[in-house]
């Protein structure tokens, strides 16, 4: 949108609220005694991101009058922040790799992945018209590698569906009536509520985990937001730092007994990629966190010392060469001076890195924590709260990136909705 003004910006991505539609809600005709004019139960899904939106379509596509409220003038602000990265939409990986990779929830991730899998995501987004294709890594990307075409197509089914826009809501307060209160004075009540507000991370796209409060004051136990998928500080000497911004590549990293393969890249604050953020969960349980990295995991610790039998000298500078270390590898080892072979070889196998904790949760990927998964039946309704279910990151799970974020989101939304329609369909 870089030449365009907000509103035109807006227009063009089918956000701008249709003439006809009102500026205002009052509390919707049901709750005024009105049902007739109304024979579609009200479904209002508070949060425009991928679980709020995905939520929204399975509902009106299941006949439900829908109002999608959200906070900020436009929804799918974060989706479109991830659109930067090409927008990695899910895994080719088999689904029982799949659903190992998300924490908390425990075997739930079974049914809610099978209820709208990899496959069920990719044929979406054909049917919307972006085609995806898998790359050598297993991750599955649109062709076109950004966000904003299919954001624009899927904003404009939803309108087809009848599914009603309220930017400029930001939720404040909820009861067990389901009556909704908005920052901007409004209320609202609804047959059922399906709750996506995001978590705690980029909270300028929206997800402040400002919701927590509302619903501890509900009764409903949480977890505290914590920063997932994030970098980690280190206290780099000054000479680790002529390292900055260049990969690790090809490494095995361990914390406590988990290990993770990937990439690492040394920052002037510590590590970012992917390697560490797999480490998370853990890094974050253990007293003093700190991680071993394997720099070269295709050669044992013998192999190494075999490689250097004939130097007598100048180690770490003929490792480099023999072993073919990448730069910030070998400025990772040069913390220290090395006088034999063996010695380096066992760093080089398991170099211990301190860390002094994560990265700011404003600055994470994604965040942990939320509502605990004891408050919720498995249809994701609150217990607590009948007629209001919850989706996405507002629950206690993490999974790493690859694909199994976004994944996460659909799949609770698409949970989410049909649990909504068939509990509305009971009553």
């Amino acid at each position: 949108m870089i030449g365009t003004s907000p509103a035109a910006g807006r227009a063009e991505h089918g956000w701008t609220r249709p003439p006809c539609q009102p500026t205002r809600l009052t509390a919707h005709p049901a709750a005024l005694g009105c049902a007739a004019l109304h024979p579609h139960p009200q479904l209002a899904v508070i949060g425009g991101g991928p679980a709020g939106l995905r939520a929204a379509e399975v509902a009106a596509q299941a006949g439900l009058q829908v109002t999608l409220y959200d906070g900020k003038p436009s929804v799918g602000r974060k989706f479109l922040v991830a659109g930067k990265g090409g927008l990695n939409l899910t895994h080719g990986e088999s689904r029982e790799r799949f659903v190992t990779r998300y924490s908390g929830g425990g075997t739930a991730w079974e049914n809610l992945i099978s209820g709208f899998d990899p496959a069920a995501l990719r044929a979406w987004a054909a049917d919307l018209g972006v085609e995806t294709f898998q790359a050598t890594s297993g991750r599955v990307y649109p062709q076109a590698l950004k966000a904003a075409p299919l954001l624009r197509r899927w904003i404009q089914r939803l309108r087809d569906l009848g599914v009603r826009f309220e930017m400029n809501h930001r939720l404040v307060a909820l009861d067990a009536s389901r009556r909704m209160t908005f920052s901007n004075g409004t209320q609202a009540t609804a047959d059922a509520v399906i709750l996506a507000l995001g978590g705690g991370s980029w909270s300028r796209t929206g997800s402040d985990g400002r919701w927590l409060e509302i619903l501890e004051n509900l009764g409903i136990l949480t977890r505290p937001l914590a920063a997932a998928n994030c970098g980690w500080e280190v206290a780099w000497p000054p000479e680790v730092l002529a390292a900055e911004g260049m990969p690790l590549k090809n490494l095995q990293v361990c914390a406590g007994d988990q290990v993770a393969i990937g990439e690492l890249m040394v920052t002037r604050y510590g590590l970012e990629g992917g390697a560490i953020y797999q480490l998370g969960a853990v890094l974050r349980a253990m007293r003093q966190p700190a991680i071993a990295i394997d720099f070269k995991p295709t050669f044992t610790h013998a192999e190494l010392v075999g490689k250097m039998q004939s130097v007598r000298r100048d180690f770490l500078p003929e490792a480099r060469v023999r072993w073919k270390l990448s730069e910030p590898a070998a400025t990772i080892l040069s913390r220290s001076v090395w006088s034999d072979a063996d010695s380096l070889a066992r760093e080089a196998k398991h170099c211990l890195i301190p860390l002094s904790g994560p990265r700011p949760l404003d600055e994470a990927i994604s965040s942990a924590g939320g509502v605990r998964w004891d408050e919720l039946e498995p249809t994701l309704m609150l217990k607590k709260l009948p007629g209001v279910f919850l989706a996405g990151e507002m629950i206690d799970w993490e999974a790493p990136t690859g694909g199994y974020l976004m994944q996460g989101c659909f799949a609770t939304g698409t949970h989410a909705a049909a649990a909504a329609v068939k509990w509305l369909e009971s009553r």
